[in-house]
């Protein structure tokens, strides 16, 4: 894998997506290009019905892309999800780091988020010790072998990102 690629991990509800958005707005500040792979074991659509693009996915197209002078969108029908390395290598070329949402099980090195109110267990350093976790962000005082980010400093975790991952 040629990209730079970190995961915030954590159980639902814990706030992974609050604290990713408020870190994708201090990494842009400083000029990164980014992407994002937010990672749903449900099923989720984008595509909604009367809009053009869902009426042609609905006939039948396998692949379907919407593009504006502005963005793009695919929907890709497909019988499994493709492996992150998979993805990484044909969405991600074009940008300076990738942060991931979710994807707790991967090889990718991984931010765990912590809210103690939600659990005092962490997922990486449990019942499993997982070697790809760089970092945990939480609310409380942790002792642990990886370093303790303030989980509401989200410019203290974009600053670790930057010297850990872009310098």
């Amino acid at each position: 894998m040629t990209q730079k690629v970190v995961s915030f991990v954590a159980k639902s509800g814990t706030g992974k997506t609050t604290l990713l958005e408020k870190v994708i707005v201090h990494l842009k500040e400083r000029g990164y290009r980014l992407g994002v792979v937010k990672h749903d074991a449900h099923r989720f659509d984008i595509d909604h019905p009367g809009k053009d693009s869902y009426r042609l996915t609905a006939a039948g197209a396998d692949t379907m892309l919407i593009s504006s002078p502005e963005k793009l969108a695919m929907v890709k029908k497909h019988a499994e999800s493709p492996p992150i390395e998979e993805l990484l290598a044909t969405y991600f070329n074009d940008v300076d780091i990738v942060l991931t949402e979710g994807f707790k099980k991967s090889s990718m090195p991984k931010i765990e988020i912590n809210r103690q109110e939600r659990s005092a267990t962490l997922l990486c350093r449990g019942e499993e010790h997982d070697p790809t976790l760089v970092a945990v962000a939480s609310d409380a005082k942790l002792e642990l072998d990886v370093p303790v980010l303030d989980l509401n400093d989200a410019k203290g975790v974009a600053d670790f990102i930057e010297e850990r991952f872009l310098k």
